[in-house]
């Protein structure tokens, strides 16, 4: 009786660690698939891959042509905000060209070239366009990224899905992936190492 009790424990515990285990590789899985079908897509979409130089053209804030934004699916989510248009000059290819924030500007309302943060007050709002407006006034010429193939004829401030980033976005899930499969190798070896010994302790007594 007392030689089974220990057995029993140690089976409970391989249990355990098995099941914990395998729920580590699952939800590495479900991980890899969710940003397989959302920030995958977003990446490759993201054309602007190479760094240029951007000369101010012209930064204006069109009062009186507000842009929509839309974050849902009904009208009632439907917000006003005064509409920043900045054209540049993208002197690696010396074209006057649209400039955008960043790649989720030009998904969401590609008619302005900046989004506020929050759209609750507008006049808050009116105040981030007009300081936004005011600093490509004052810095004249910075850095961009545009698409060296020419197809899409706009450029970024900055890139939200470099390759750093999607890189970063897989080091957990291959963590948990890794710390998974580790888990189940251990106990495999340790069942395996039980099997062994077992005939061994079985002579002992």
């Amino acid at each position: 009786m007392l030689g089974k009790k220990p057995v029993t424990a140690q089976k409970r515990g391989e249990t355990r660690a098995l099941c914990l285990g395998l729920g580590m590789v699952a939800c590495s899985v479900i991980m890899y698939f969710f940003i397989g079908i959302t920030i995958v897509p977003l990446y490759n979409k993201s054309v602007w891959t190479n760094k240029g130089i951007c000369e101010l053209k012209n930064a204006s804030i069109k009062e009186q042509q507000q842009c929509l934004f839309n974050d849902g699916s009904s009208d009632e989510n439907k917000f006003q905000y005064p509409c920043l248009d900045i054209m540049v000059n993208l002197t690696p290819v010396g074209q006057v060209v649209k400039l955008y924030h960043q790649e989720e500007t030009v998904f969401r309302n590609p008619k302005c070239s900046y989004i506020p943060p929050t759209l609750k007050n507008y006049t808050a709002v009116q105040e981030n366009v007009e300081k936004v407006r005011q600093n490509f006034t004052e810095a004249q010429v910075f850095y961009c990224y545009y698409d060296p193939s020419g197809q899409e004829a706009t450029v970024l401030l900055y890139r939200q899905y470099l390759p750093e980033f999607l890189l970063f976005t897989f080091v957990w899930p291959s963590l948990m992936l890794i710390g998974g499969v580790l888990i189940i190798v251990l106990v495999k070896i340790s069942q395996y190492f039980s099997i062994l010994l077992a005939p061994q302790y079985r002579t002992g007594i």
